[in-house]
């Protein structure tokens, strides 16, 4: 598992975790995403300054791997251009279509870290493909 249940951002609704219905299908582009462990030094890169409300996030890079963006909450600035990963972190994507329902374990910058609710498969989604269901 990449994020502790008991992680100060979990994203939950008194309580609990929150259940979406996916309003926007997704596939993932990125076939080899960036991921990491806990004390990985990060070659920090730009800011991602898109026109979605995808706030701080980062281009990094980590010793062979391909580069990605990671949640500036996920790591510590050593200085300028490098960092220290405070938490495990893959920036897999998660394909869904239209209609499916999932568990939101965690909400970062715009991106929810989901669950299919059948436990096949996890990995982030953006927000905006979302829609929060009240139980």
């Amino acid at each position: 598992m990449i994020f502790r249940n008991n992680h100060p951002s979990t994203h939950t609704d008194n309580g609990k975790r929150m259940k979406y219905l996916v309003v926007k299908a997704h596939k993932n582009e990125f076939p080899n995403p960036i991921n990491f462990k806990k004390g990985a030094l990060l070659t920090i890169g730009e800011k991602y300054e898109g026109s979605e409300d995808w706030a701080d996030w980062y281009f990094c890079t980590t010793p062979g791997q391909e580069g990605g963006w990671v949640p500036e909450q996920l790591f510590e600035r050593l200085d300028g251009a490098t960092g220290l990963a405070v938490e495990d972190y893959t920036a897999f994507e998660l394909d869904v279509d239209a209609g499916e329902m999932l568990t939101g374990v965690k909400t970062l910058n715009g991106w929810v870290w989901c669950r299919h609710l059948s436990g096949n498969g996890e990995g982030w989604l953006p927000l905006e493909n979302l829609q929060s269901i009240k139980e």
